[in-house]
């Protein structure tokens, strides 16, 4: 069973869940369970698995800045065949999520083609969400054992820090400065920031929008990056999908974002194009809390299982089919220590 719960603003703020049925519920109201427990917060479960798991070495303390930046795609490497749901080890994080009954996963629901909710089906769908899957069934033998936190993109650090939930799946480009405070998995998507402009525009990149209106999401790395343009006027915006609203009411002339959520948009919109060749390369990987050593080396094994069973490439085509043929898969890449 999948539950959805909307973060509000503020650290542990208070959640509101929707059940499958679509009935809301306050979450203060919930109760431990799989089914009804989506407005708990998590960070008892979360710091109990990565105190127990550093005993034995399995998990650590956030890294410090110097170790983490000497290669920012580095993970943590999986220990060795990936165990079944009922060989999970004993006090690891991985068991603790398992007996708590369900993966509590922090997502978009308006990034078409990687998260977002399916108007007819009410479900929240996409290419981070089947990875997901892929994960809740290697833990639980189940891949709907989900609880989904719909948080903006500059929730993201926060919802892990806070410890509000296992992982954050939404678009999470790797680098030096977030591993400060969290940790990833191996790379299990690449991308590359584009512009999204009207299709009659003369632009044929980011280059030719001196003087225009730019927007981006608050929190992310693209927003940043807009800072190298200083003839560009950047207009930040909650969501993509607020950008993707400015944009379609002429208050901005173009979107900036990663190529696929551009994709998504110009599938959408008749009216805009994506041009231009990539500004940068972003690393997708999957965040998870620092402590959660043992978690992220559990999530590598089946990033690596994805990759080599012809999952991966089955999820490309489903999902972002629409931007050519599925690639290789992200080669991953380790030697982190905790």
């Amino acid at each position: 069973m999948i539950t959805t719960t909307f973060r509000k603003s503020g650290r542990l703020g208070a959640l509101v869940a929707l059940g499958v049925s679509g009935a809301l519920v306050l979450a203060g109201c919930a109760t431990p369970d799989a089914g009804s427990s989506a407005g708990a917060p998590v960070t008892s479960v979360a710091g109990t698995a990565g105190d127990a798991a550093a005993g034995n070495g399995q998990a650590g303390a956030a890294l410090p800045a110097a170790a983490a930046c000497e290669n920012p795609v580095a993970s943590y490497a999986p220990d060795g065949p990936l165990p079944g749901p009922g060989a999970l080890p004993a006090g690891s994080t991985m068991a603790a999520i398992r007996d708590r009954g369900s993966l509590i996963v922090g997502v978009s629901a308006d990034t078409l083609q990687l998260g977002a909710r399916n108007p007819l089906s009410g479900q929240i769908e996409g290419f981070d969400i089947d990875v997901l899957h892929q994960v809740s069934t290697a833990i639980f033998g189940d891949p709907d054992r989900l609880q989904l936190r719909v948080i903006t993109s500059g929730e993201r650090l926060e919802a892990l820090e806070d410890g509000e939930v296992d992982i954050v799946a939404r678009a999470f480009t790797i680098n030096c400065e977030r591993w400060e405070t969290i940790a990833f998995s191996s790379e299990y998507y690449h991308a590359g920031q584009k512009v999204l402009v009207a299709r009659d525009s003369g632009a044929q990149g980011i280059a030719d929008l001196a003087g225009q209106r730019v927007c981006a999401p608050d929190g992310t790395t693209t927003l940043e990056r807009l800072q190298e343009y200083p003839d560009i006027e950047a207009v930040p915006a909650t969501t993509h999908t607020g950008c993707l609203a400015l944009f379609q009411q002429g208050k901005v002339d173009a979107i900036t974002g990663d190529d696929t959520i551009l994709a998504g948009f110009a599938a959408q919109d008749p009216y805009a194009k994506v041009v231009g060749q990539a500004i940068s390369d972003e690393p997708y990987g999957l965040g998870i809390p620092a402590a959660n050593v043992d978690m992220v080396k559990f999530v590598n094994g089946v990033l690596e299982q994805m990759r080599t069973d012809g999952t991966w490439a089955s999820m490309y085509d489903r999902w972002l089919g629409v931007l050519g043929p599925a690639p290789t898969p992200p080669v991953a890449v380790y030697g982190r220590t905790p």
